[in-house]
């Protein structure tokens, strides 16, 4: 077929009878949020229909022929948790040739953080259930311990190609923790937080524990001495007998 000779409208026609070879594309959201206990928790959905059904996955859907990526990332997101307008990264694009029984597929992933004691979220059509699972990191691996129920993940029973997927997440939260302000995006209110808050929220993300003395200079260097804070008169006992103050993030 010569290209060279069509006009451009019947190019586009020609590209509309053969989109169907064409590879297709997915968004995968890694929503991530603290629990009351100070956790990290993934939530994830079980799968109702095939392929892998009865599995739990990652939730996601297919990007509209309308749509950009980031709106596709939106929209999956206020569908699974009715939230918007919160913190949205995009992680890394899942390409394997054979990641999707159904056809070729790409999924591009998602970081979602969302503030401590903000998620609601309920199992979606394509899904028989939701949950909201405690990841326990340990050297290499990860388990997810759903909090409420008799249930534990390990990277064996996930759909698809997600335990890598949260493996890439939890890198990037890793990482990112240690440079960047990520970690105020999981608090419950940037109006009013305490400096240990914080700190669980940190070794959440790390997987380490963070000395209470060193963490309390380092906030200060970070966040007192350059006014990004101030302190806040009340007083809260939440995470601990002795009252500790209270702090404002400066917008």
């Amino acid at each position: 077929m010569n290209y060279e000779e069509m006009t451009e409208e019947e190019y586009l026609e020609h590209c509309k009878a053969i989109a169907f070879a064409r590879p297709c594309v997915t968004v995968d959201m890694l929503i991530f949020s603290m629990n009351k206990e100070q956790q990290l928790e993934l939530l994830l959905i079980k799968r109702g229909g095939h392929p892998f059904k009865g599995k739990w996955a990652i939730p996601g859907g297919f990007v509209e022929i309308d749509e950009s990526l980031e709106e596709a990332a939106a929209r999956e997101l206020k569908e699974e948790t009715n939230l918007e307008g919160i913190y949205l990264e995009q992680l890394y694009t899942f390409g394997d040739v054979d990641r999707d029984k159904r056809a070729r597929v790409i999924s591009v992933a998602y970081l979602a953080l969302v503030p401590a004691g903000n998620l609601d979220f309920s199992a979606g059509d394509d899904a028989v259930d939701a949950c909201s699972f405690v990841v326990r990191q340990e050297k290499g691996s990860f388990t997810l311990c759903a909090k409420d129920r008799n249930l534990v993940l390990t990277e064996d029973d996930l759909a698809f190609d997600h335990k890598d997927m949260i493996f890439k997440g939890l890198e990037r939260l890793n990482g990112k923790v240690t440079y960047s302000d990520i970690a105020l995006e999981l608090l419950r209110d940037k109006e009013k937080f305490t400096i240990y808050e914080l700190q669980t929220i940190y070794e959440a993300l790390t997987g380490e524990d963070f000395d209470v003395a060193n963490f309390r200079r380092s906030f200060k260097k970070k966040f007192i001495d350059i006014g990004r804070v101030e302190k806040l008169e009340e007083k809260s006992v939440d995470f601990s007998r002795k009252p500790s103050s209270y702090y404002r993030l400066i917008k």
